[in-house]
């Protein structure tokens, strides 16, 4: 299988022969009896309760008495060490033992056992012990509640002497951490005391918090609080100065607020019912020495039938979500998903289903992740128990009372590097083998009995060295060819009409693709205009990716290649339109706002800050946008900015101004004097076709005055100056203005000479008299008449 758990502790085979052993010798002395039966009895209760810093399990059992036999297995001498015996037929479900073994916290509830009677004080649901133990001496009761409270010693990293003041943390099922601080004293000898039990200090570590874990390894407290129904994960650190800080708080995207409460890594936790635990969310912290940071969570599961889970990689500011379907849904799926550090790796596993493998070093690369179904026979061989991840790679089986080390098999994904058909499985299973420290040396011998393999690698290894032009797509070509159809465009020296018209043909097979994807109606007005940029890029996108494609895909049919492409360009603009009506709907944003007669509110202007991201991301990835965007962006921003800003934006290219949006502002807007800036501003910014078009439509003396300007530019950019007659007909003038005479008569002349030249096709109505009569309106206007 690919992932090895090696025991390094097991109750059966570490603790069970010795307490065999004390029981047989305290028989021989005659102080005890039983026999096989009390042995039995002893293995029934027997269980773990918590792992330490340093390696120490502690465990406990009950006697033929009832009482409750605290004991620790010293991980590197391999011995057993009884601690402390107490004298109550009741059930432990949290214990901790200090460094130097001098005391013991514990906290122990009713026994479940029917007739027991109740051997706690009236309403009191749990009793927490601080015990003196060395030798054993007071007793001193910190908790007896109606609440758990789980109980850690701090670990310091200094050991080599015994620091006067112990740490333990109290955790409460009431939302609420504390540090207890504990002052010891040595009297007569090697005695330890504590002094002042009567009053130990006491800080509060957290509160409100809904989930909490506990580092062992590196002494560090994660837990979570809800701030305005937000996940807020928060790490405190823990040091040997008997000091601590709070080193970092992340929002997780995850839902707490009807998860109730959860420990996890706090020792063994017996009082909740482990058959309904996968209907409960799963969520955990792994670090490891490379630097990494991982949040792992599976939400709660109403039913087996799809099961999703996250992993946060903070260290790489991302996550990624994955959804997998399960089949042959049993019995097995009642023991929940299990998350495992696997220190390079993070192990997802559901018993009997799947198996991922996921590199917390490069989780953005799919080749280092490894994914096995239920129908690999590597799946089957893993534990069918919850299994809970320690720090280091430790993994701990309550229900068996075994410590593992979980590694991962090289053997084993040599072995699905040779048997897997998948290219995909092929690297993802070299990859893993590589991280499994046996050295590239050792794993090259053992691929070499892989005929083939290596040869087939280096080929396309070769391929993708020398391989001109490279494989991957570059949108250079794109960027270029479409500033020059546009630069074109504005010049108005278009090249071949069929390439154009091949390349506009591409963007309507595009939308076309676009639009079958999604039959019902839209609430943003998008892909309803023509947008002739847009279209240009999105035929240009297709012609290019196609032939790129057809490069490197040889195997591939030429329809087949289309259709890709066709698609993969209506996901991009399909995944902009569900953005924007995503947005829409959640602003409650109504048809009404597509008129400039209207007020900006806050939700229109969190939709224009949406859409201003959309446009740089789109800018930097040089990608398409469907036609509307940049009309319904430039709507929004007339509503949300004023007027100043709105031009700043303007000028700087953030809002691209269309015709039709152009078009629907010189209509919606009465020419108030505010609004009479505006247009004047926006005409100016207008490309010359455009403006020209534009002003025919504003009825005002300023678009009068814009157009004659450019019917005269237009008549007068080839006059040649003649002789003519300077003798004007009085008769046939308004005015007696002699300038403007002399001149209106140039412009007559020419437009008579001219008129096969410049026939003025879309300027109905403008001539020598319409710039002779705007003049007279503009003079008017500036002398104040």
């Amino acid at each position: 299988m690919a992932l090895r758990l090696v025991a390094d502790f097991d109750l059966g085979k570490d603790v069970l022969p010795w307490l065999r052993a004390q029981r047989a010798a305290s028989e021989a002395s005659g102080a005890g009896s039983g026999g096989a039966d009390v042995l039995e009895n002893d293995y029934e209760s027997l269980r773990v309760l918590n792992v330490e810093r340093n390696g120490n399990i502690i465990y406990t059992y009950k006697d033929d008495k009832g009482n409750v036999i605290f004991g620790l297995y010293d991980c590197q001498t391999r011995q057993n060490e009884l601690l402390y015996t107490f004298e109550k037929d009741l059930q432990v479900f949290s214990c901790s033992v200090n460094s130097e073994r001098t005391l013991l916290a514990a906290s122990l509830v009713q026994s479940t056992k029917a007739g027991k009677r109740n051997e706690l004080q009236p309403g009191s649901k749990c009793l927490t012990l601080l015990v003196e133990i060395h030798p054993v001496n007071n007793v001193k009761v910190l908790k007896a509640v109606d609440s758990y409270i789980w109980v850690q010693f701090l670990y310091p990293h200094v050991e080599s002497h015994p620091l006067p003041e112990n740490h333990l943390l109290l955790i409460s099922e009431e939302k609420y951490i504390e540090q207890l601080r504990i002052h010891v004293a040595q009297e007569d000898g090697n005695r330890v005391v504590i002094k002042n039990s009567g009053h130990l200090p006491r800080d509060r570590i957290a509160e409100d918090f809904v989930w909490a874990q506990w580092d062992m390894s590196e002494q560090r407290l994660y837990y979570i609080d809800l701030k305005k129904s937000r996940s807020i994960l928060k790490c405190i650190q823990f040091y040997a100065d008997e000091s601590y800080n709070l080193m970092f708080e992340v929002p997780l995207d995850v839902s707490l607020s009807n998860s109730g409460f959860k420990l996890v890594n706090f020792g063994c936790d017996y009082h909740q019912d482990r058959e309904k635990l996968s209907k409960h969310l799963t969520l955990c912290v792994f670090t490891n020495h490379t630097g990494s940071l991982c949040v792992c969570y599976s939400p709660k599961c109403a039913s087996w039938e799809q099961i999703t889970y996250s992993v946060f990689y903070i260290h790489k500011g991302h996550s990624k979500t994955f959804t997998t379907s399960l089949e042959n849904v049993g019995s097995h799926v009642t023991k929940g998903i299990t998350f495992l550090n696997l220190d390079y790796y993070v192990a997802v596993y559901l018993p009997g289903h799947f198996f991922h493998l996921l590199n917390v070093q490069h989780p953005d690369l799919i080749c280092h992740s490894l994914f096995l179904t239920g129908n690999n026979e590597m799946i089957d061989m893993l534990p069918h128990c919850p299994l809970q991840s320690l720090s280091g790679s430790l993994v701990l089986d309550c229900c068996s009372g075994k410590l593992y080390r979980a590694l991962l098999s090289q053997s084993s994904l040599l072995q699905l590097l040779q048997n897997t058909r998948l290219d995909c499985e092929k690297m993802a299973a070299l990859h893993c083998a590589l991280y499994c420290g046996q050295g590239t040396r050792f794993l090259e011998r053992q691929v070499l009995n892989f005929k083939g393999y290596w040869e087939k690698l280096n080929s396309n290894l070769e391929y993708v060295k020398y391989a001109k032009p490279h494989f991957h797509y570059n949108n250079i070509v794109v960027r270029r060819e479409w500033h020059n159809l546009i630069s074109e465009e504005k010049t108005g020296k278009r090249r071949s009409t069929a390439y154009v018209r091949t390349i506009l043909d591409n963007a309507i097979k595009v939308i076309s693709n676009l639009e079958a994807r999604n039959l019902g109606p839209r609430l943003t007005p998008l892909l309803q205009e023509e947008d002739s940029h847009q279209r240009l890029l999105m035929g240009l996108m297709v012609s290019e990716l196609k032939d790129h494609f057809l490069r490197h895909l040889q195997g591939v049919e030429k329809k087949k290649i289309e259709q890709m492409v066709l698609d993969y360009i209506s996901k991009l603009l399909d995944l902009i339109c569900h953005i924007l009506e995503t947005s829409w709907r959640k602003h409650n944003l109504h048809s009404c706002i597509l008129h400039f007669n209207s007020r900006g509110s806050a939700a229109e202007f969190a939709v224009f800050h949406i859409m201003t991201r959309i446009l740089e991301a789109t800018k930097s990835l040089f990608l398409p946008l469907p036609p509307g965007f940049h009309t319904l962006h430039t709507i929004l921003g007339v509503h949300c900015l004023p007027l100043h800003n709105l031009l700043h934006c303007i000028d700087s290219g953030v809002l691209l101004l269309t015709e039709t949006a152009v078009v629907r502002l010189m209509k919606d807007l009465d020419n108030t004097e505010k609004n009479e800036k505006l247009k004047f501003s926006i005409i100016l910014r207008l490309p010359p076709l455009i403006g020209q078009k534009i002003c025919r439509l504003w009825d005002h003396p300023m678009s009068s005055n814009i157009i004659s300007r450019n019917h005269v530019t237009r008549l007068l950019q080839n006059y040649k100056k003649q002789p003519r007659n300077s003798m004007i007909d009085k008769s046939s003038v308004s005015v007696e203005f002699l300038p403007l005479n002399y001149f209106i008569e140039i412009l007559t002349d020419i437009e008579s000479s001219n008129q096969a030249l410049y026939p003025f096709e879309g300027h109905d109505n403008v001539d020598a008299e319409f710039v002779e009569e705007a003049a007279l309106k503009h003079t008017t206007m500036l002398l104040g008449l």
